[in-house]
């Protein structure tokens, strides 16, 4: 019976090594790839403290298994998990950080781009382009009521993490009326904007349109899809994420997306290999694939290469007060638009203004009303959950927007990053956190609105 026993423990024991070995070894590299990344950007890019993005950016099972190792001679960090799967990542002046790859890691360490001066200092300048707010506010707001409610969106110093909200910032009749940080934040603190840099890549794309140097409705024109049913694809596919383009979503997983964010040095490419599923236009799918194939679209429409480098900071970041934003890319210099930017929570209310004023920002015509109303507008397929590059409702039914006028929409970031723009409040909202788990976006919503005048 003895003897049973153990062999019965031993070949469960076996079976048990080889299920883990089947399932945790291939996705290992993409946990301490994702670590390692996020270790890197944030303390190097977003000036964080090693603890503070190990308890918030990198706390969700499984990257919280990784070990992040920080060399701050060397501009950066390696992961592992259990002392496996090794990932290295390096930081870049102006480019951000990058997963070594297949790219040698001297050439990455080489790299660099100086962001071009935006010509003026926020600090002498009155919101919105600048930081000098003005000293009266707009009337028949209940102020009272509106900071407790962005006191409770915080958790306090000495708490646990619960609501697990970063920062918080209003914006109502084009002005700042309320802002809130978690302690150790501020106002000019860098978060991880996620996929919400998929929207600021659709207003560079209307940029782009609105000069001539793109077309909406014709063919994408990519080499290797001249001999295929691709071929059909066109700028607005790929815009309402319509591409057609075999697809898997999944950040918890090996996906699609996790294997071109963490294992692709040319993530353009990793987009243009995938094969036709559907036909263009006729399903939508949502997909980090079709923002990084738009950012290469963005690229070869450009031509210059340091012209795309600077594009987002002179055509929209420096024309609206952005200041506090920067776009990272992967190793072939491509703008990662599914999920590389980081941006101060102020930032990302003035860039929700531009939408709120039909892409007019302090007199400047940064964007066409026209562009500003596709980018708002339903996309056919998608039974009117997203827009051109906006949600327009709560991906997860479990914070839908039943309490807000319909006209709202967002952009949405990975774990709770929001940027709400309703046009008949004249209200802006920024949210940023690093998960939605204990935190009604609906009611946060909600109680805001009720503290304005009818």
């Amino acid at each position: 019976m003895k003897k049973l026993i153990k062999r019965v423990l031993t070949f469960l024991l076996i079976a048990l090594v080889i299920v883990i070995t089947w399932f945790a070894w291939p996705r290992l590299p993409i946990i301490t790839a994702f670590a390692a990344k996020g270790m890197c950007s944030s303390v190097f890019l977003a000036d964080k403290s090693p603890e503070r993005v190990a308890a918030e950016d990198l706390s969700f099972f499984p990257i919280s298994l990784a070990k992040c190792k920080i060399d701050y001679e060397e501009k950066s960090v390696t992961a592992k998990v259990l002392g496996l799967a090794k990932r290295k990542v390096v930081f870049r002046e102006g480019l951000g950080a990058v997963i070594v790859l297949d790219k040698p890691e001297e050439e990455l360490m080489a790299d660099s781009f100086t962001i071009p001066d935006p010509g003026y200092s926020q600090d002498t300048i009155p919101w919105p382009k600048g930081d000098v707010l003005p000293e009266t506010l707009p009337e028949g707001v209940d102020y009272e009521k509106l900071n407790t409610i962005l006191d409770e969106a915080i958790d306090s110093p000495d708490a646990e993490p619960f609501k697990k909200t970063l920062g918080v910032a209003v914006v109502y009749n084009n002005e700042l009326i309320g802002e809130n940080y978690l302690d150790g934040y501020n106002a000019w603190t860098k978060f991880h904007g996620w996929s919400m840099t998929k929207t600021v890549t659709g207003a560079m794309a209307g940029a782009l349109v609105d000069e001539g140097r793109m077309d909406m409705d014709a063919p994408v024109n990519i080499p290797d899809w001249a001999g295929d049913d691709r071929k059909n694809i066109t700028l607005d596919n790929i815009i309402h994420m319509s591409s057609g383009l075999e697809w898997v979503e999944n950040y918890f997983t090996i996906s699609s997306a996790t294997v071109m964010l963490m294992q692709s040095d040319d993530m353009f490419t990793s987009v243009t290999s995938c094969q036709l599923e559907h036909e263009p236009g006729t399903y939508w799918n949502y997909s980090s694939g079709d923002a990084n194939l738009l950012s290469g679209l963005l690229r070869t429409a450009i031509g210059d290469m340091n012209e795309y480098l600077g594009y987002a900071y002179t055509r929209l970041f420096h024309r609206i007060g952005m200041l506090n934003t920067t776009v990272e890319t992967d190793a072939s210099g491509l703008f990662v638009a599914s999920s590389y930017s980081y941006g101060s929570t102020r930032d990302w209310a003035r860039f929700g203004m531009l939408f709120l004023n039909k892409g007019i920002f302090e007199s400047d015509t940064v964007l066409t009303t026209e562009w500003v109303e596709y980018m708002k507008s339903p996309v056919p397929a998608s039974d009117g959950q997203y827009a051109g590059t906006f949600w327009l409702q709560e991906p997860d039914p479990g914070n839908a927007l039943v309490d807000v006028p319909d006209d709202i929409f967002f952009a949405d970031g990975f774990l709770g990053q929001r940027v709400y723009v309703i046009p008949s409040r004249n209200l802006v909202v920024v949210r940023m956190g690093y998960s939605l788990s204990n935190f009604s976006v609906n009611d946060f919503l909600r109680d805001i609105i009720s503290t304005l005048p009818e």
